[in-house]
C-alpha cells in the first residue's frame, strides 16, 4: 500500500493547492505600430458592463471549454472585442501569471498586432481603444499605493478551536497597486500590474541591452 501511494504521487503533475476551484482567464498586452513607432494598445470598456464599467484594460477575458489552451483564449478575446481576425495577432509570448486573491489564475500574453489591420471594437464590451508610445511608458515611473486586506471570520467562528481564540494573531496580507496617466486617463489594477511587468523585462533585458 505504501508503494503503491508513493508511485501515484511521483506520477502526478504538482500544481496549485486548490487550483480546480479557480477560474482562469487570459489577458493580451497588444503592440502595434503608429507613426513608425512601437506602442502598447489600450481598451475602454463599455459604460453597460456589469463588471469595471468605463475602466481602461487590455483584451482578454474568462477562457471557454473550447479554448485549447491560454494563448488561444487570449487571441480569441482579443479577434472579438477588436473586431480583427485571428490571423492578425502575431508572436504570442506569455508573460507570468497571476494568482489573484480573489479565486482566479490571470495568463498574460504579449502579442503583436499586425500593421493595417482595422480595428472594428465590439460596442458590447468595448466603448473606444486608444494607443500609448512604449517610449512614453518606459519613461514614467508608476505611482504605487497599497491596499491592505483584514482577517473578518465568519459569525460562528470556532475559536475555541484555535490557540488564542478570539486574540488569535491573523497573517494580514497587502497588494501593491500601480498607477499609470496618458491623457487624462488612469491605467491601474490588473492592467497596471502586467503592463509594470513588461516594462521592467523590457528595460531589464532590452533597453540596458
Amino acid at each position: 500500500m505504501l508503494e503503491k501511494m508513493m508511485k501515484v504521487l511521483e506520477e502526478r503533475r504538482p500544481g496549485i493547492l486548490g487550483g480546480n476551484e479557480y477560474q482562469h482567464f487570459s489577458v493580451l498586452l497588444p503592440l502595434t505600430e503608429v507613426n513608425g513607432n512601437t506602442a502598447v494598445l489600450f481598451e475602454v470598456r463599455a459604460n453597460t458592463l456589469r463588471r469595471q464599467p468605463g475602466e481602461i484594460c487590455f483584451p482578454g477575458g474568462k477562457m471557454d471549454p473550447t479554448d485549447s489552451d491560454e494563448a488561444t483564449c487570449a487571441v480569441r478575446e482579443t479577434c472579438e472585442e477588436l473586431g480583427i481576425n485571428q490571423s492578425e495577432v502575431k508572436k504570442l509570448v506569455p508573460l507570468d501569471y497571476i494568482v489573484s486573491p480573489f479565486g482566479t489564475i490571470i495568463h498574460p500574453f504579449v502579442g503583436i498586432l499586425e500593421q493595417g489591420a482595422v480595428f472594428k471594437p465590439n460596442p458590447e464590451e468595448v466603448q473606444s481603444f486608444f494607443t500609448v508610445p512604449l517610449e512614453t511608458l518606459l519613461s514614467q515611473k508608476p505611482e504605487k499605493h497599497m491596499i491592505h486586506f483584514h482577517v473578518q471570520p465568519d459569525e460562528g467562528f470556532p475559536y475555541d478551536y484555535i490557540i488564542g481564540g478570539e486574540n488569535y494573531q491573523w497573517q494580514t496580507r497587502r497588494m501593491e497597486e500601480h498607477f499609470y496617466f496618458h491623457d487624462g486617463k488612469v491605467i491601474w489594477g490588473l492592467t497596471a500590474r502586467v503592463l509594470s511587468h513588461f516594462l521592467e523585462l523590457i528595460q531589464e533585458n532590452c533597453v540596458q541591452a
